[in-house]
Protein backbone atom coordinates (compact mmCIF):
# COMPACT_ATOMS: atom_id res chain seq x y z
CA UNK A 1 0.00 0.00 0.00
CA UNK A 2 2.81 2.41 0.89
CA UNK A 3 4.41 1.90 -2.53
CA UNK A 4 1.11 2.72 -4.24
CA UNK A 5 0.75 5.89 -2.18
CA UNK A 6 4.33 6.87 -3.03
CA UNK A 7 3.71 6.30 -6.74
CA UNK A 8 0.54 8.36 -6.56
CA UNK A 9 2.36 11.19 -4.80
CA UNK A 10 5.24 11.09 -7.26
CA UNK A 11 2.82 11.15 -10.20
CA UNK A 12 1.48 14.50 -8.99
CA UNK A 13 4.82 16.05 -9.97
CA UNK A 14 4.16 15.79 -13.71
CA UNK A 15 1.98 18.93 -13.91
CA UNK A 16 3.66 20.67 -10.95
CA UNK A 17 7.01 20.75 -12.77
CA UNK A 18 5.45 23.14 -15.31
CA UNK A 19 4.97 25.84 -12.70
CA UNK A 20 8.63 26.81 -12.58
CA UNK A 21 8.83 27.93 -16.21
CA UNK A 22 5.36 29.46 -16.49
CA UNK A 23 5.71 31.26 -13.15
CA UNK A 24 8.95 32.88 -14.24
CA UNK A 25 7.36 34.02 -17.52
CA UNK A 26 4.49 35.60 -15.58
CA UNK A 27 6.95 37.36 -13.28
CA UNK A 28 8.89 38.87 -16.19
CA UNK A 29 5.67 39.78 -18.02
CA UNK A 30 4.39 41.70 -15.01
CA UNK A 31 7.77 43.34 -14.55
CA UNK A 32 8.13 44.49 -18.16
CA UNK A 33 4.54 45.71 -18.43
CA UNK A 34 4.74 47.80 -15.25
CA UNK A 35 4.92 51.48 -16.19
CA UNK A 36 6.27 52.49 -12.78
CA UNK A 37 9.37 50.34 -13.37
CA UNK A 38 9.79 50.46 -17.15
CA UNK A 39 8.66 54.02 -17.80
CA UNK A 40 6.58 55.21 -20.75
CA UNK A 41 7.53 52.24 -22.90
CA UNK A 42 5.14 50.19 -20.75
CA UNK A 43 2.28 52.67 -20.84
CA UNK A 44 -1.14 51.14 -21.60
CA UNK A 45 -1.91 50.79 -25.32
CA UNK A 46 1.77 50.77 -26.33
CA UNK A 47 2.98 47.89 -28.49
CA UNK A 48 5.45 46.88 -25.75
CA UNK A 49 2.66 46.67 -23.17
CA UNK A 50 0.40 44.64 -25.45
CA UNK A 51 3.14 42.16 -26.40
CA UNK A 52 3.92 41.38 -22.77
CA UNK A 53 0.25 41.02 -21.93
CA UNK A 54 -0.14 38.49 -24.75
CA UNK A 55 2.83 36.55 -23.36
CA UNK A 56 1.33 36.69 -19.86
CA UNK A 57 -2.02 35.41 -21.13
CA UNK A 58 -0.33 32.24 -22.36
CA UNK A 59 1.75 31.89 -19.20
CA UNK A 60 -1.40 31.70 -17.05
CA UNK A 61 -2.31 28.36 -18.67
CA UNK A 62 -1.18 25.93 -15.93
CA UNK A 63 -2.50 28.18 -13.15
CA UNK A 64 -5.99 28.51 -14.62
CA UNK A 65 -6.26 24.96 -15.99
CA UNK A 66 -4.61 23.07 -13.13
CA UNK A 67 -7.34 20.42 -12.68
CA UNK A 68 -7.08 19.45 -16.35
CA UNK A 69 -3.29 19.16 -16.03
CA UNK A 70 -3.62 16.84 -13.04
CA UNK A 71 -6.21 14.76 -14.89
CA UNK A 72 -3.97 14.10 -17.90
CA UNK A 73 -0.71 14.12 -15.93
CA UNK A 74 -1.54 11.35 -13.49
CA UNK A 75 -1.87 8.57 -16.10
CA UNK A 76 1.53 9.44 -17.55
CA UNK A 77 3.14 8.07 -14.40
CA UNK A 78 0.56 5.56 -13.18
CA UNK A 79 -0.70 3.82 -16.32
CA UNK A 80 1.17 0.54 -16.69
CA UNK A 81 0.75 0.50 -20.47
CA UNK A 82 -0.45 2.89 -23.18
CA UNK A 83 -0.13 6.01 -21.00
CA UNK A 84 -1.18 8.32 -23.84
CA UNK A 85 -4.45 6.42 -24.23
CA UNK A 86 -5.01 6.57 -20.48
CA UNK A 87 -4.53 10.35 -20.51
CA UNK A 88 -7.17 10.71 -23.22
CA UNK A 89 -9.55 8.47 -21.28
CA UNK A 90 -9.04 10.47 -18.10
CA UNK A 91 -9.70 13.77 -19.87
CA UNK A 92 -12.90 12.52 -21.50
CA UNK A 93 -14.26 11.08 -18.25
CA UNK A 94 -13.33 14.15 -16.20
CA UNK A 95 -15.26 16.37 -18.61
CA UNK A 96 -18.14 13.87 -18.54
CA UNK A 97 -18.11 13.96 -14.73
CA UNK A 98 -18.43 17.75 -14.73
CA UNK A 99 -21.22 17.68 -17.32
CA UNK A 100 -23.08 15.28 -15.02
CA UNK A 101 -22.66 17.64 -12.06
CA UNK A 102 -23.79 20.63 -14.08
CA UNK A 103 -26.93 18.77 -15.22
CA UNK A 104 -27.75 17.55 -11.70
CA UNK A 105 -27.40 21.02 -10.17
CA UNK A 106 -29.43 22.52 -13.01
CA UNK A 107 -32.30 20.02 -12.82
CA UNK A 108 -32.48 19.89 -9.00
CA UNK A 109 -31.47 23.45 -8.02
CA UNK A 110 -32.91 23.31 -4.48
CA UNK A 111 -31.60 19.92 -3.40
CA UNK A 112 -27.91 20.58 -2.79
CA UNK A 113 -27.67 24.14 -1.49
CA UNK A 114 -25.74 25.27 -4.55
CA UNK A 115 -26.91 28.18 -6.73
CA UNK A 116 -25.61 27.42 -10.19
CA UNK A 117 -27.00 30.67 -11.61
CA UNK A 118 -24.43 32.83 -9.79
CA UNK A 119 -21.69 31.43 -12.00
CA UNK A 120 -18.04 30.78 -11.22
CA UNK A 121 -17.38 33.78 -8.99
CA UNK A 122 -15.10 33.93 -5.96
CA UNK A 123 -16.68 32.35 -2.91
CA UNK A 124 -19.44 30.60 -4.86
CA UNK A 125 -17.88 27.12 -4.64
CA UNK A 126 -18.23 26.89 -8.41
CA UNK A 127 -15.73 26.94 -11.23
CA UNK A 128 -15.59 26.63 -15.01
CA UNK A 129 -14.02 23.47 -16.46
CA UNK A 130 -13.79 23.44 -20.25
CA UNK A 131 -16.66 25.94 -20.32
CA UNK A 132 -18.80 23.90 -17.90
CA UNK A 133 -20.04 25.59 -14.71
CA UNK A 134 -19.55 22.92 -12.06
CA UNK A 135 -18.53 22.33 -8.45
CA UNK A 136 -15.01 23.51 -7.71
CA UNK A 137 -13.53 20.18 -6.61
CA UNK A 138 -10.06 21.46 -7.51
CA UNK A 139 -7.05 19.18 -7.39
CA UNK A 140 -8.85 16.62 -5.21
CA UNK A 141 -11.60 16.05 -7.77
CA UNK A 142 -9.13 15.90 -10.64
CA UNK A 143 -6.93 13.35 -8.89
CA UNK A 144 -9.94 11.28 -7.79
CA UNK A 145 -11.40 10.99 -11.28
CA UNK A 146 -8.04 10.45 -12.94
CA UNK A 147 -7.11 7.82 -10.34
CA UNK A 148 -10.33 5.91 -11.00
CA UNK A 149 -9.73 5.99 -14.75
CA UNK A 150 -6.13 4.82 -14.35
CA UNK A 151 -7.32 1.89 -12.24
CA UNK A 152 -9.92 0.94 -14.84
CA UNK A 153 -7.40 1.40 -17.65
CA UNK A 154 -4.81 -0.87 -16.03
CA UNK A 155 -7.44 -3.52 -15.39
CA UNK A 156 -9.63 -3.45 -18.49
CA UNK A 157 -7.73 -1.86 -21.38
CA UNK A 158 -6.56 -5.22 -22.76
CA UNK A 159 -9.80 -7.04 -21.91
CA UNK A 160 -10.80 -9.33 -24.76
CA UNK A 161 -14.44 -9.11 -25.88
CA UNK A 162 -16.42 -11.38 -28.21
CA UNK A 163 -15.69 -10.80 -31.88
CA UNK A 164 -19.00 -9.03 -32.49
CA UNK A 165 -18.18 -6.52 -29.72
CA UNK A 166 -14.53 -6.02 -30.60
CA UNK A 167 -15.23 -2.43 -31.67
CA UNK A 168 -15.65 -1.61 -27.96
CA UNK A 169 -12.23 -2.90 -26.83
CA UNK A 170 -9.39 -0.74 -25.55
CA UNK A 171 -10.08 2.86 -24.63
CA UNK A 172 -13.74 2.62 -25.57
CA UNK A 173 -14.32 -0.21 -23.10
CA UNK A 174 -12.53 1.70 -20.32
CA UNK A 175 -14.56 4.83 -21.05
CA UNK A 176 -17.80 2.84 -21.10
CA UNK A 177 -17.17 1.48 -17.61
CA UNK A 178 -15.99 4.85 -16.31
CA UNK A 179 -19.01 6.62 -17.80
CA UNK A 180 -21.46 4.61 -15.72
CA UNK A 181 -19.17 4.87 -12.69
CA UNK A 182 -19.35 8.67 -12.90
CA UNK A 183 -23.15 8.77 -12.64
CA UNK A 184 -23.45 7.74 -8.97
CA UNK A 185 -20.16 9.47 -8.13
CA UNK A 186 -21.51 12.77 -9.50
CA UNK A 187 -24.63 12.50 -7.34
CA UNK A 188 -22.53 11.71 -4.26
CA UNK A 189 -20.25 14.65 -4.99
CA UNK A 190 -23.20 17.04 -5.26
CA UNK A 191 -24.32 15.95 -1.80
CA UNK A 192 -20.97 15.93 0.04
CA UNK A 193 -18.73 18.47 -1.68
CA UNK A 194 -20.53 21.66 -0.49
CA UNK A 195 -19.99 20.42 3.09
CA UNK A 196 -16.34 19.69 2.37
CA UNK A 197 -15.96 23.20 0.96
CA UNK A 198 -17.31 24.69 4.19
CA UNK A 199 -14.78 22.63 6.12
CA UNK A 200 -11.98 23.86 3.87
CA UNK A 201 -13.02 27.48 4.46
CA UNK A 202 -12.83 26.89 8.20
CA UNK A 203 -9.42 25.26 7.75
CA UNK A 204 -8.20 28.31 5.83
CA UNK A 205 -8.93 30.49 8.82
CA UNK A 206 -7.20 28.06 11.18
CA UNK A 207 -3.99 27.94 9.18
CA UNK A 208 -3.86 31.69 8.64
CA UNK A 209 -4.27 32.25 12.38
CA UNK A 210 -1.77 29.52 13.35
CA UNK A 211 1.13 31.93 12.92
CA UNK A 212 4.75 30.91 13.30
CA UNK A 213 3.96 27.62 15.03
CA UNK A 214 1.72 26.53 12.16
CA UNK A 215 4.45 27.37 9.65
CA UNK A 216 6.99 25.37 11.67
CA UNK A 217 4.78 22.26 11.90
CA UNK A 218 3.80 22.44 8.23
CA UNK A 219 7.38 22.79 7.02
CA UNK A 220 8.70 20.11 9.38
CA UNK A 221 6.14 17.58 8.14
CA UNK A 222 6.83 18.45 4.52
CA UNK A 223 10.55 17.84 4.96
CA UNK A 224 10.55 14.84 7.30
CA UNK A 225 8.20 12.91 5.00
CA UNK A 226 10.32 13.28 1.85
CA UNK A 227 11.95 9.82 2.23
CA UNK A 228 8.47 8.23 2.24
CA UNK A 229 7.21 10.19 -0.76
CA UNK A 230 4.21 11.37 1.30
CA UNK A 231 5.37 14.99 1.43
CA UNK A 232 3.40 15.63 -1.77
CA UNK A 233 0.22 15.20 0.24
CA UNK A 234 1.35 17.88 2.70
CA UNK A 235 2.25 20.73 0.38
CA UNK A 236 -0.02 20.06 -2.61
CA UNK A 237 -3.31 21.08 -0.91
CA UNK A 238 -1.63 24.34 0.17
CA UNK A 239 0.12 25.16 -3.09
CA UNK A 240 -2.42 23.90 -5.62
CA UNK A 241 -5.73 23.56 -3.79
CA UNK A 242 -7.79 25.51 -1.29
CA UNK A 243 -6.22 24.62 2.08
CA UNK A 244 -5.41 28.28 2.85
CA UNK A 245 -6.72 30.25 -0.14
CA UNK A 246 -9.05 29.46 -3.04
CA UNK A 247 -7.32 27.83 -6.02
CA UNK A 248 -4.08 27.47 -4.06
CA UNK A 249 -1.19 29.71 -3.11
CA UNK A 250 0.71 29.32 -6.40
CA UNK A 251 -2.13 30.71 -8.49
CA UNK A 252 -3.07 33.35 -5.91
CA UNK A 253 0.42 34.80 -5.64
CA UNK A 254 1.01 34.90 -9.38
CA UNK A 255 -2.36 36.55 -10.05
CA UNK A 256 -1.89 39.23 -7.36
CA UNK A 257 1.71 40.34 -7.99
CA UNK A 258 0.52 43.46 -9.78
CA UNK A 259 -1.56 44.39 -6.71
CA UNK A 260 1.36 43.79 -4.35
CA UNK A 261 3.58 46.09 -6.43
CA UNK A 262 1.69 49.26 -5.66
CA UNK A 263 0.30 48.67 -2.17
CA UNK A 264 1.64 50.60 0.83
CA UNK A 265 1.00 47.59 3.09
CA UNK A 266 3.70 45.06 3.92
CA UNK A 267 3.79 41.78 2.03
CA UNK A 268 2.84 39.90 5.20
CA UNK A 269 -0.31 42.02 5.53
CA UNK A 270 -1.16 41.47 1.89
CA UNK A 271 -0.30 37.76 1.89
CA UNK A 272 -0.73 36.46 5.48
CA UNK A 273 -0.58 32.80 4.47
CA UNK A 274 2.75 33.25 2.68
CA UNK A 275 4.62 31.44 5.44
CA UNK A 276 3.47 28.17 3.90
CA UNK A 277 5.48 28.85 0.75
CA UNK A 278 8.96 29.26 2.22
CA UNK A 279 10.39 25.80 1.61
CA UNK A 280 12.87 27.35 -0.81
CA UNK A 281 14.70 29.00 2.10
CA UNK A 282 16.09 25.60 3.04
CA UNK A 283 16.70 24.66 -0.59
CA UNK A 284 18.94 27.68 -1.13
CA UNK A 285 20.54 28.58 2.18
CA UNK A 286 20.34 25.16 3.81
CA UNK A 287 21.84 23.41 0.80
CA UNK A 288 24.75 25.85 0.75
CA UNK A 289 25.50 25.24 4.42
CA UNK A 290 25.23 21.46 4.48
CA UNK A 291 27.17 21.11 1.22
CA UNK A 292 30.07 23.11 2.64
CA UNK A 293 29.90 20.96 5.79
CA UNK A 294 30.10 17.71 3.81
CA UNK A 295 33.05 19.04 1.80
CA UNK A 296 34.82 20.36 4.89
CA UNK A 297 34.34 17.04 6.71
CA UNK A 298 35.74 14.91 3.90
CA UNK A 299 39.16 13.33 4.13
CA UNK A 300 41.86 15.60 2.63
CA UNK A 301 42.72 13.08 -0.09
CA UNK A 302 39.08 12.86 -1.19
CA UNK A 303 37.99 16.49 -1.08
CA UNK A 304 38.40 17.08 -4.80
CA UNK A 305 36.22 14.08 -5.61
CA UNK A 306 33.63 15.16 -3.04
CA UNK A 307 33.53 18.67 -4.52
CA UNK A 308 32.98 17.15 -7.96
CA UNK A 309 30.13 15.05 -6.54
CA UNK A 310 28.47 17.68 -4.33
CA UNK A 311 28.95 20.97 -6.23
CA UNK A 312 26.74 20.21 -9.29
CA UNK A 313 23.93 18.84 -7.10
CA UNK A 314 24.16 21.82 -4.73
CA UNK A 315 24.10 24.30 -7.61
CA UNK A 316 21.06 22.53 -9.07
CA UNK A 317 19.26 22.75 -5.73
CA UNK A 318 20.11 26.42 -5.20
CA UNK A 319 19.09 27.49 -8.70
CA UNK A 320 16.06 25.26 -9.34
CA UNK A 321 14.95 24.03 -5.92
CA UNK A 322 15.42 20.36 -6.85
CA UNK A 323 17.13 19.12 -3.69
CA UNK A 324 16.63 15.37 -3.82
CA UNK A 325 20.00 14.41 -5.33
CA UNK A 326 22.01 16.15 -2.64
CA UNK A 327 19.61 15.39 0.21
CA UNK A 328 19.52 11.71 -0.63
CA UNK A 329 23.30 11.75 -0.87
CA UNK A 330 23.50 12.13 2.91
CA UNK A 331 20.08 10.80 3.95
CA UNK A 332 20.87 7.13 3.47
CA UNK A 333 24.52 7.21 4.53
CA UNK A 334 23.91 9.38 7.61
CA UNK A 335 20.18 9.31 8.42
CA UNK A 336 20.76 10.94 11.81
CA UNK A 337 21.30 14.19 9.92
CA UNK A 338 17.85 14.06 8.37
CA UNK A 339 15.98 14.89 11.57
CA UNK A 340 18.33 17.82 12.21
CA UNK A 341 17.86 18.94 8.61
CA UNK A 342 14.06 18.86 8.97
CA UNK A 343 14.16 20.88 12.21
CA UNK A 344 16.43 23.51 10.65
CA UNK A 345 14.21 23.59 7.54
CA UNK A 346 11.14 24.29 9.68
CA UNK A 347 13.04 26.81 11.80
CA UNK A 348 14.26 28.95 8.91
CA UNK A 349 10.72 29.09 7.50
CA UNK A 350 9.17 30.04 10.86
CA UNK A 351 11.82 32.67 11.65
CA UNK A 352 11.56 34.18 8.16
CA UNK A 353 7.79 34.40 8.47
CA UNK A 354 8.10 36.00 11.93
CA UNK A 355 10.23 38.75 10.38
CA UNK A 356 7.72 39.37 7.57
CA UNK A 357 9.23 37.31 4.75
CA UNK A 358 6.45 35.92 2.54
CA UNK A 359 6.00 35.23 -1.15
CA UNK A 360 6.35 32.40 -3.63
CA UNK A 361 9.61 30.98 -2.29
CA UNK A 362 8.96 27.29 -2.88
CA UNK A 363 11.69 26.87 -5.49
CA UNK A 364 15.24 28.04 -6.06
CA UNK A 365 16.87 31.35 -6.95
CA UNK A 366 15.48 31.30 -10.50
CA UNK A 367 11.96 31.13 -9.06
CA UNK A 368 12.79 33.85 -6.54
CA UNK A 369 14.00 36.21 -9.26
CA UNK A 370 11.07 35.75 -11.61
CA UNK A 371 8.19 35.74 -9.14
CA UNK A 372 9.52 37.80 -6.24
CA UNK A 373 12.67 39.87 -6.37
CA UNK A 374 12.53 41.36 -9.87
CA UNK A 375 8.88 42.45 -9.93
CA UNK A 376 8.68 43.49 -6.25
CA UNK A 377 12.16 44.57 -5.07
CA UNK A 378 11.49 48.26 -5.75
CA UNK A 379 8.47 48.23 -3.43
CA UNK A 380 9.45 45.55 -0.89
CA UNK A 381 13.25 45.48 -1.04
CA UNK A 382 13.59 45.69 2.75
CA UNK A 383 11.70 42.40 3.06
CA UNK A 384 14.11 40.68 0.71
CA UNK A 385 17.18 42.13 2.43
CA UNK A 386 15.79 40.69 5.67
CA UNK A 387 15.31 37.36 3.90
CA UNK A 388 18.93 37.26 2.73
CA UNK A 389 20.30 38.16 6.17
CA UNK A 390 18.22 35.43 7.86
CA UNK A 391 19.23 32.98 5.14
CA UNK A 392 22.96 33.61 5.54
CA UNK A 393 22.69 33.24 9.32
CA UNK A 394 21.01 29.86 8.84
CA UNK A 395 23.61 28.86 6.23
CA UNK A 396 26.18 29.25 9.01
CA UNK A 397 24.02 27.27 11.43
CA UNK A 398 23.64 24.42 8.92
CA UNK A 399 27.37 24.43 8.29
CA UNK A 400 28.45 24.31 11.93
CA UNK A 401 25.76 21.84 13.08
CA UNK A 402 26.43 19.42 10.22
CA UNK A 403 30.19 19.71 10.55
CA UNK A 404 29.97 19.03 14.29
CA UNK A 405 27.68 16.01 13.93
CA UNK A 406 29.59 14.48 11.03
CA UNK A 407 32.91 14.64 12.88
CA UNK A 408 31.58 13.95 16.39
CA UNK A 409 29.69 10.81 15.41
CA UNK A 410 31.97 9.85 12.50
CA UNK A 411 29.07 9.85 10.05
CA UNK A 412 29.98 8.34 6.70
CA UNK A 413 29.08 11.22 4.43
CA UNK A 414 30.80 11.37 1.01
CA UNK A 415 34.55 11.51 1.44
CA UNK A 416 34.57 9.74 4.81
CA UNK A 417 33.77 6.20 3.75
CA UNK A 418 36.42 3.55 3.36
CA UNK A 419 36.42 3.46 -0.44
CA UNK A 420 34.15 5.65 -2.57
CA UNK A 421 35.42 4.47 -5.94
CA UNK A 422 34.57 1.22 -7.68
CA UNK A 423 37.54 -1.05 -8.43
CA UNK A 424 37.00 -3.83 -10.92
CA UNK A 425 38.43 -5.59 -13.98
CA UNK A 426 36.59 -4.97 -17.22
CA UNK A 427 35.68 -7.79 -19.59
CA UNK A 428 35.37 -7.73 -23.36
CA UNK A 429 31.64 -7.44 -22.93
CA UNK A 430 32.16 -4.33 -20.79
CA UNK A 431 34.35 -2.86 -23.51
CA UNK A 432 31.81 -3.58 -26.26
CA UNK A 433 29.05 -2.10 -24.15
CA UNK A 434 31.14 1.00 -23.57
CA UNK A 435 31.76 1.43 -27.31
CA UNK A 436 28.06 0.97 -28.00
CA UNK A 437 27.08 3.52 -25.36
CA UNK A 438 29.19 6.16 -27.13
CA UNK A 439 27.01 5.81 -30.24
CA UNK A 440 23.70 6.19 -28.42
CA UNK A 441 22.13 9.13 -26.55
CA UNK A 442 23.28 9.42 -22.95
CA UNK A 443 19.87 8.59 -21.45
CA UNK A 444 19.65 5.40 -23.52
CA UNK A 445 23.05 4.26 -22.31
CA UNK A 446 22.11 5.07 -18.72
CA UNK A 447 18.87 3.11 -19.00
CA UNK A 448 20.72 0.09 -20.36
CA UNK A 449 23.33 0.31 -17.62
CA UNK A 450 20.69 0.56 -14.90
CA UNK A 451 18.78 -2.35 -16.43
CA UNK A 452 21.88 -4.53 -16.21
CA UNK A 453 22.66 -3.39 -12.67
CA UNK A 454 19.20 -4.27 -11.35
CA UNK A 455 19.40 -7.81 -12.69
CA UNK A 456 17.78 -7.41 -16.11
CA UNK A 457 14.20 -6.79 -17.14
CA UNK A 458 13.04 -10.17 -15.83
CA UNK A 459 13.85 -8.93 -12.33
CA UNK A 460 11.83 -5.69 -12.70
CA UNK A 461 8.18 -5.69 -11.65
CA UNK A 462 7.34 -2.02 -11.92
CA UNK A 463 8.96 1.29 -12.91
CA UNK A 464 8.00 4.93 -12.32
CA UNK A 465 9.77 8.16 -11.43
CA UNK A 466 9.56 11.31 -9.37
CA UNK A 467 11.42 14.57 -9.96
CA UNK A 468 14.91 13.09 -9.83
CA UNK A 469 14.65 9.37 -9.01
CA UNK A 470 13.90 6.28 -11.07
CA UNK A 471 11.70 4.17 -8.79
CA UNK A 472 11.73 0.41 -9.35
CA UNK A 473 10.15 -2.61 -7.73
CA UNK A 474 12.29 -5.70 -8.24
CA UNK A 475 11.69 -9.37 -7.55
CA UNK A 476 15.06 -10.13 -6.00
CA UNK A 477 17.11 -7.34 -4.43
CA UNK A 478 20.14 -9.64 -4.15
CA UNK A 479 20.55 -9.26 -7.93
CA UNK A 480 20.87 -5.47 -7.60
CA UNK A 481 24.44 -4.12 -7.74
CA UNK A 482 25.86 -1.91 -5.00
CA UNK A 483 25.66 1.88 -5.02
CA UNK A 484 29.24 2.32 -6.26
CA UNK A 485 28.42 0.56 -9.54
CA UNK A 486 25.39 2.79 -10.05
CA UNK A 487 27.57 5.85 -9.43
CA UNK A 488 30.03 4.56 -11.99
CA UNK A 489 27.12 4.29 -14.45
CA UNK A 490 26.21 7.96 -13.93
CA UNK A 491 23.74 7.90 -11.03
CA UNK A 492 24.12 10.08 -7.94
CA UNK A 493 23.32 7.12 -5.73
CA UNK A 494 21.07 4.18 -4.93
CA UNK A 495 18.35 3.89 -2.29
CA UNK A 496 16.98 0.56 -1.08
CA UNK A 497 13.55 1.28 0.41
CA UNK A 498 12.87 -2.35 1.38
CA UNK A 499 10.32 -4.92 0.19
CA UNK A 500 11.80 -4.91 -3.30
CA UNK A 501 11.71 -1.15 -3.75
CA UNK A 502 14.81 0.65 -5.00
CA UNK A 503 15.37 4.22 -6.14
CA UNK A 504 18.12 5.22 -8.55
CA UNK A 505 18.99 8.90 -8.07
CA UNK A 506 19.32 10.01 -11.70
CA UNK A 507 18.75 13.77 -11.65
CA UNK A 508 16.55 16.06 -13.75
CA UNK A 509 16.89 13.83 -16.84
CA UNK A 510 14.98 11.02 -15.14
CA UNK A 511 11.85 11.28 -17.37
CA UNK A 512 13.86 10.50 -20.53
CA UNK A 513 15.81 7.77 -18.74
CA UNK A 514 12.55 6.20 -17.61
CA UNK A 515 11.16 6.24 -21.17
CA UNK A 516 14.28 4.46 -22.43
CA UNK A 517 14.11 2.03 -19.51
CA UNK A 518 10.48 1.18 -20.31
CA UNK A 519 11.38 0.67 -23.96
CA UNK A 520 13.99 -1.86 -22.87
CA UNK A 521 11.34 -3.55 -20.73
CA UNK A 522 9.13 -4.04 -23.80
CA UNK A 523 11.88 -5.40 -26.05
Amino acid sequence: MMKKIQRFGGAMLAPVMLFSFFGIVIGFSLLFSNQTIMGNIAAPNTLWYKIWNVIAAGAWTPFFQLPLLFVVGLPISLAKKYAARASMEALVIYITFNYFINAILTLWPNSFGVDLTQGAIAGSGLTSIAGIITLDTGMIGALLISGIVVYLHNRYYEKELPEMLSIFTGSTFVIMIAFFTMLPLSVIMCFVWPTIQEGMRSMQGFFIESGNFGVFIYQFLQKILIPTGLHHFVYAPFAYDSAVVERGMAAYWASHISDFQTSAHSLKELYPFGGFSLSGMSKVFGTAGLSLAIIQSARPDKKKKVIALIAPAALTAILTGITEPIEFTFLFVAPALWLVHAVLDASIAAVSYAFGVVGDFGGGVINWLGLNWLPLWKFHGSTYITQIIIGLIFTSIWYFVFTFMIKKFDLKTPGRESDLELMKLYSKTDYENKKQSVKMPKHVGQAQAYMDLVGGKDNVIDVTNCATRLRLTVKDTSKVADHAEFQAAGASGLVNTGNGGIQIIVGLTVPTVRESFEKLMRE
